[in-house]
């Protein structure tokens, strides 16, 4: 996070991709549609009870629709996960339990992307998104982007594509730090590698790297490796393993006091891990 560098062009620039979007309504209307609309679901839920109380929900789901020469999805998720812990005192032998639920991971986002063919290996592609992940310090982020991609591969059982874009990105801290950035220009490259293995297995890495034009080093990459298996045409059992890397991670606010057990004066910023790892195990269902 560098020094701020407010260029006032959030709005503007979201808008603009807004526009590219929406301006491939009437190249789609003149295009004979390649297959339906097409939906993902993807579901988990872990609960104990007892001695422990804990639950986590994640979900994610996919919305996609191809045209003869171009695509629109739609990608929405989140993990969701409380504790609660119990504490126990006793007067006079009388044990009196008190309960308290607190979250302890809390992540969503929400993007939409169209891409359209150049040529049968080159496209240009637009795409606007939102994510918000407080325990990693970020309140709301929202990324506009517009580039171009090379399709590399493009068989029944390999499938690769690269993308490069340029990016703007808006962003809102849960503790805000004075003298941050909260927006910048910046410079996104990204792949996805999808692999067949049989008649039921599937293997995939996709991969984003996102660079701070205005700070060189503060630069983010997200990598999932996932395996789906299916275990019929609609159903599926997938499992992931996502890393997220923030090279200049955002700062939280850490209660400060004046001695050991003392009297509280303020706070102060600290700041947060670069790497969070997600492991997900879900069910997944293709409408």
């Amino acid at each position: 996070m560098g020094l701020k560098t407010t260029t006032g062009l959030g709005l503007p620039a979201l808008a603009a991709a807004a526009v590219l979007l929406c301006g491939a309504a009437p190249a789609l209307a003149q295009e004979e549609a390649a297959g339906g609309w097409k939906d993902t679901a993807e579901f988990s839920y872990v609960m104990t009870t007892g001695n422990s109380e804990t639950s986590t929900l994640g979900f994610k789901n996919i919305l996609s629709r191809a045209w003869e020469r171009s695509g629109f999805t739609l990608k929405a998720g989140g993990i969701r996960a409380e504790s609660t812990t119990t504490s126990r005192s006793a007067v006079n032998g009388a044990v009196s339990e008190t309960e308290t639920t607190s979250k302890t991971a809390e992540n969503y986002y929400l993007n939409g992307k169209y891409d359209r063919k150049i040529t049968e290996r080159f496209f240009w592609y637009a795409g606007l998104g939102w994510d918000r992940n407080r325990f990693a310090g970020i309140e709301n982020r929202y990324i506009a982007e517009a580039g171009v991609g090379n399709i590399w591969i493009n068989e029944d059982r390999i499938k690769f594509r690269t993308e490069y874009a340029a990016t703007f990105t808006d962003q809102e801290d849960v503790f805000p730090v004075a003298g941050a950035d909260d927006n910048w220009l910046g410079a996104r490259f990204a792949w996805d590698y999808l692999h067949k293995f049989g008649a039921n297995t599937v293997y995939q890495n996709l991969l984003v790297l996102d660079a701070n034009l205005d700070d060189t080093d503060d630069w983010r990459g997200d990598m999932i490796n996932s395996v789906a298996v299916a275990m019929s045409e609609r159903l599926a059992l997938k499992v992931s393993l996502q890393w997220l890397y923030d090279n200049e991670p955002s700062f939280v606010s850490v209660d400060n006091f004046d001695a050991p057990g003392g009297n509280l004066i303020g706070t102060v910023p600290f700041q947060l891990d670069e790497l969070d790892t997600v492991f997900t195990a879900s069910l997944v269902v293709n409408f």
